[in-house]
């Protein structure tokens, strides 16, 4: 997820970057980075999979797209069902592939990071877990990798925005994406982590472990400001939408591209959509 860096990074507290709702995460992550060192090729089936290839770059398991999402060698080349699914009454999005061998229970681990941020993953599974799903999350043992492991990384920000956190979407076979970075600089969530802040931001990038796109697919101006504006394009491979949804923005919706800054948890519609995938 991503946040926009309204003070240009006068801030140093602002996010910018994450899969977007809860989270600010949609624009280029690093200076030094090039998109060139993505080919036409990747490009071509990244936009197939119905992502934008803005500030696209190579990162170590694969390829970030807007701002937060891993998309590995295997997702680039994976053909997909073509199911419609309807909830809701503004925008959801899932991708493809969804969590499966319900009901079943997710183990989280939390590796090297401070105490904050251990703490916002325990607020987050209780979050999660409140809903009744066929998932429930649970802390991996102690001294063992859960089957979603959260580890750190240190990016300062680039481009009016800063990366808050990344993840990816669930396997063929039917797993939870198995990692969730979350960004330890200073210019990301400050000296002293507001614990609601990374609660919404896993829980943000959590969504997309299990399978939620950006509600704001179609048009991230309203999450991300002008310089996120556009729609990404049609696909039934990597953006399935809940049809009967218009395109009214849902401002509220945790899995919108960039973050508030704040505490974005679940809305009603985000809970229609879980309901109807994992209830």
């Amino acid at each position: 997820m991503k946040k926009f860096n309204l003070l240009s990074f006068a801030v140093i507290g602002m996010l910018a970057l994450c899969v977007f709702g809860c989270q600010k995460k949609e624009a280029a992550t690093t200076a030094d980075t090039k998109q060139d060192e993505i080919s036409a090729t990747v490009k071509s089936q990244i936009s197939s999979l119905g992502f934008s290839t803005e500030n696209a770059r190579k990162v170590e398991g694969g390829y970030l797209v807007e701002g937060d999402i891993l998309l590995s060698e295997a997702n680039l080349t994976e053909k997909a069902e073509t199911k419609h699914l309807s909830v809701a009454s503004t925008e959801q999005y899932r991708t493809t592939n969804l969590v499966k061998a319900l009901p079943r229970v997710i183990t989280i681990s939390v590796t090297n990071l401070p105490t904050v941020y251990s703490n916002a993953v325990n607020a987050m599974i209780t979050r999660y877990n409140n809903l009744g799903l066929r998932f429930t999350f649970q802390r991996a043992a102690a001294g063992t990798t859960g089957q979603i492991n959260v580890i750190g990384f240190n990016e300062g920000p680039s481009g009016g925005f800063i990366t808050l956190g990344s993840s990816g979407f669930p396997t063929a076979s039917g797993n939870a994406y198995s990692e969730v970075k979350m960004n330890t600089n200073a210019a990301a969530y400050g000296a002293n982590p507001n614990l609601l802040y990374l609660t919404s931001v896993l829980q943000h990038e959590i969504g997309h472990c299990i399978g939620f796109r950006h509600t704001d697919y179609s048009n991230r101006a309203y999450s991300c400001g002008a310089s996120g504006a556009g729609n990404e394009g049609q696909s039934n491979v990597g953006a399935i939408l809940i049809p009967g949804t218009p395109s009214a923005p849902d401002a509220a919706s945790f899995m919108l591209a960039c973050s508030n800054g704040g505490d974005r948890t679940f809305n009603a519609n985000d809970i229609k959509a879980i309901n109807y995938l994992y209830k």
